[in-house]
């Protein structure tokens, strides 16, 4: 089996930019690379070339590498797994995925480090970052005020309304909110979406 000590013309593009095991190497291969300084950790068994600017392409590139077979494509990074791959977030203790109401997901398999949530999904609440789908921003926010009760929840809609790359400014995260039908748990989102508005995250008041 190659490695970067035995392969000197070993680069990321040989391999794929985001390695994880039994692709090209094995975990213990990729835990001593990364010993050695040549590797560094994107999110769990997932790494790249030390010095690689990691941004959401290889974020969303190593959730769908470390996503259980069955769900590869149906499987989609949401609440704080979707901030993190935003980078308004910092790394989940575990991958939450939302598979669509209509669509049947199965059991997942023991040590897997996901969560499976069961939700209705449009088309336009799902984006294709790096190989993996992941809830757009405003239906990510949207989530996070709704159903994740956290210091780290109310710290990633502060991150994305104040990325104007997002688009998702809390005045259309709280629209958003208001929109939706009789769904549990929406008095306390919009009063949590109001208070951070109240102080000072006025950004699409």
């Amino acid at each position: 089996m190659p490695t970067a000590a035995t392969n000197p013309a070993w680069t990321p593009a040989a391999y794929g930019a985001v390695l994880s095991p039994g692709r090209s190497f094995s975990h213990t291969e990729l835990q001593a690379m990364s010993l050695d300084g040549v590797l560094e950790p994107v999110f769990g068994d997932a790494y790249v070339l030390s010095g690689t600017d990691i941004g959401p392409e290889l974020r969303g590139q190593a959730l769908a590498l470390l996503t259980p077979a069955h769900l590869t494509g149906r499987g989609v990074a949401c609440r704080l797994s979707a901030a993190w791959v935003y980078g308004c977030s910092r790394p989940p203790f575990a991958v939450s995925l939302l598979v669509d109401k209509g669509h049947r997901a199965g059991a997942l398999p023991a040590g897997t480090g996901c969560i499976l949530h069961e939700a209705k999904l449009s088309r336009f609440d799902v984006a294709t970052i790096g190989t993996m789908p992941v809830t757009t921003p405003l239906r990510t926010a949207v989530d996070l005020a709704l159903q994740v009760q956290t210091d780290d929840a109310l710290q990633a809609l502060r991150a994305m309304a104040a990325d104007p790359l997002l688009n998702c400014p809390l005045g259309l995260v709280r629209q958003a909110l208001e929109a939706r039908g009789r769904v549990p748990h929406k008095h306390t989102a919009l009063e949590r979406i109001r208070l951070l508005l109240r102080f000072g995250d006025r950004d699409g008041d």
